[in-house]
């Protein structure tokens, strides 16, 4: 796996750029750093089944039923996820 795009941090810093094959080694240290996410070309070969995906989604927003806002964020989620399983 190669990076797609440059791993920066907080204040821009490149830590790791674009291009970048990753060994164990690396992706250790990337683990370590708490990153969200990282961008990695042909990431989405190893992707999730979409029927599980939908599933934590909805685990994640059990509690926030009664919150408005919430549901528009969870609905919104859960479009984004459709489009990008249907591509």
């Amino acid at each position: 796996m190669k990076l797609s795009r440059a791993v920066v941090n907080d204040s821009g810093m490149v830590l790791l750029p674009q291009g970048t094959v990753l060994t164990d080694s690396l992706i250790q240290r990337i683990e370590n750093m708490n990153l969200t996410s990282i961008s990695v070309e042909g990431g989405a070969e190893s992707r999730k089944p979409k029927e599980e995906v939908l599933a934590e989604l909805e685990h994640r927003f059990r509690k926030s039923d009664d919150q408005p806002l919430m549901q528009v964020i969870k609905r919104a989620m859960r479009e984004h996820l459709e489009a990008v399983y249907n591509k």
